[in-house]
């Protein structure tokens, strides 16, 4: 196998279709009602659960095709860097992973069904009243703001390269 420079067309497509949907999810969490005890599924917080489930299948595929796929050479970087890049990587894969499941389990508990594109209907991980889904969407609620941390340590990273380092290791995964 002949080594490469930059991510392959899948993994450049996933990463950049993971980024619009965090992206919608976002600003679909940040304009949606509070949820409360009366709150139902719909409208925005309809939304949130639909965008959150498109979130999950893309990033199992994401982190399937990671595994599988191949992977550029690594970037000529400070061991220090080469490290807390892979952290970061690591940590934005288990973060968006958790968050999700958090989210549908909090749904659940809330007697809400989780919908795949709004069709297939998933399993129940959590049951209607459980203290768990509820404590999962407390949870998750707090995690937005961690993964958002990560999310910005990882887009600084790509721009200190671009911009300071002239080292241009943001062509590896732009389309």
């Amino acid at each position: 196998m002949q080594s490469q420079t930059a991510y392959g067309p899948t993994a450049k497509f996933f990463h950049w279709l993971i980024v619009a949907l965090l992206i919608a999810q976002y600003t679909i969490g940040s304009i949606m009602p509070h949820i409360g005890g009366k709150t139902q599924d719909a409208g925005w917080v309809h939304w949130h659960l639909l965008v959150g489930a498109v979130i999950l299948l893309a990033i199992v595929l994401r982190f399937l095709w990671r595994i599988k796929g191949p992977i550029p050479v690594p970037a000529a970087n400070a061991p220090w860097e080469r490290s807390l890049a892979t952290f970061t990587h690591w940590m934005l894969y288990i973060l968006v992973f958790v968050m999700t499941l958090l989210g549908w389990a909090a749904a659940n508990a809330r007697g809400w069904d989780v919908k795949l594109f709004g069709i297939v209907t998933l399993p129940a991980i959590s049951p209607s009243g459980s203290h768990w889904g509820h404590e999962a969407g407390d949870i998750h609620n707090v995690l937005v703001y961690v993964l958002l941390g990560f999310i910005v340590l990882h887009f600084a990273g790509a721009l200190k390269h671009q911009f300071v380092d002239g080292n241009n290791i943001l062509r590896r995964m732009l389309p």
